[in-house]
């Protein structure tokens, strides 16, 4: 058989793009330290500094601070000058990367990278013999989760996200049940549960862990309206008790969606509402091509959201199953009125919201 002919120019380019492919791997893993460990806070708004001044003020160990800084320069997210030996993060980068910047921090995300590294031996096997990687081997992506969720919560919840369901807030401030379902570490429901203190909310979560850290939080805040119950939220058994349902981001990942959601639809009141909360895209990978984040979104559900759902031997839909599955799996579950919102500052997701006849 004689070889295709080779593009040059078109594998010259490729190559390119694997060199590329690299470099940013690691940077994403410099980027993620350097956001745990505090450093793009410490260097915020600071006049161009030495990296023993900055090691000083972080106090981080200079050497390790150095390299870093290298790292973050030849990434052109600071700014070297080689004269004085000094660095200094740009205004216009640091409203990206710093706690300051609340929403806009995208230095939390890059610590998908290295909590999904540590499962990747595990996923391999899982590839050659089918079945999953179980939540329990996830032990930071609780944290990263809550983390994340947080700072769109702390600023948008209760002034932006619920007024997206017509009358909602008049209804929560008058008194209404409402529940949360896989409620991660709780802080939605508390943040709820404090801004409209005659409603009653409960979360609901698998995790024991997630149901402790919700309970904690709720003491410590002084809510005597915020319970929290360790639950398999296919299985809930509360027909007609709520008049709101929310879920965060947390549907994909079920072993059993489908049961989920038909679950909500019989714990609601008629006219009650379900506020889903999901990944923003198409159910067809060919509709993604432009989506912003599309290949780090497809990596965190095989590495994450699809292989937990496959390891309880479940539909493993995946983060990405997309608007269009997402409005049919409502439909199937009996909501037959869905609307689809997006809102500013949140570019990653959908809100649906649905009312129960």
């Amino acid at each position: 058989m004689t070889a295709p002919a080779i593009d040059e120019t078109r594998s010259e380019s490729f190559a390119g793009q694997m060199v590329n492919m690299l470099n940013n791997a690691a940077l994403a893993l410099m980027t993620s330290i350097g956001h745990q460990i505090g450093l793009f806070d410490s260097m915020a708004d600071q006049p161009a500094q030495t990296s023993t001044q900055i090691a000083g003020s972080a106090g981080l160990d200079e050497r390790y601070v150095r390299e870093w800084l290298a790292a973050m320069v030849t990434g052109r997210i600071v700014e070297h000058d080689a004269a004085d030996k000094t660095y200094q993060l740009p205004a216009e980068h640091s409203a990206w990367l710093t706690r300051a910047a609340g929403e806009n921090n995208l230095a939390i995300h890059t610590q998908f990278i290295p909590i999904l590294a540590l499962i990747e031996a595990k996923l391999i096997e899982c590839f050659r013999n089918g079945g999953g990687v179980p939540y329990s081997e996830y032990p930071e992506f609780q944290r990263l989760m809550a983390e994340g969720s947080g700072v769109v919560h702390d600023s948008m919840l209760a002034e932006t996200i619920l007024p997206l369901a017509p009358g909602l807030l008049e209804r929560l401030n008058q008194g209404i049940e409402a529940a949360d379902i896989g409620c991660g570490s709780g802080h939605a429901v508390n943040l709820m549960a404090s801004a409209f203190p005659k409603s009653r909310f409960v979360g609901y979560d698998f995790s024991a862990e997630g149901v402790q850290a919700g309970q904690d939080e709720a003491a410590s805040m002084g809510l005597s309206n915020a319970t929290f119950e360790q639950q398999d939220v296919s299985l809930i058994d509360a027909k007609r008790r709520f008049d709101l349902i929310t879920a965060f981001d947390a549907i994909h990942d079920q072993a059993k969606p489908d049961r989920v959601l038909e679950a909500i639809h019989g714990a609601l009141k008629p006219g009650g509402v379900f506020l889903m909360v999901d990944i923003s895209a198409s159910s067809h990978v060919h509709e993604n091509m432009d989506l912003m984040l599309n290949s780090f979104l497809y990596t965190v559900s095989c590495m994450h959201c699809m292989t937990v759902s496959l390891a309880l031997d479940g539909a493993g839909l995946g983060a990405m199953w997309g608007e269009q599955k997402a409005l049919e799996m409502l439909a199937d579950a009996g909501f037959t009125n869905v609307e689809v919102a997006r809102i500013d500052g949140d570019p990653i997701n959908n809100y649906y919201i649905a009312q129960a006849g």
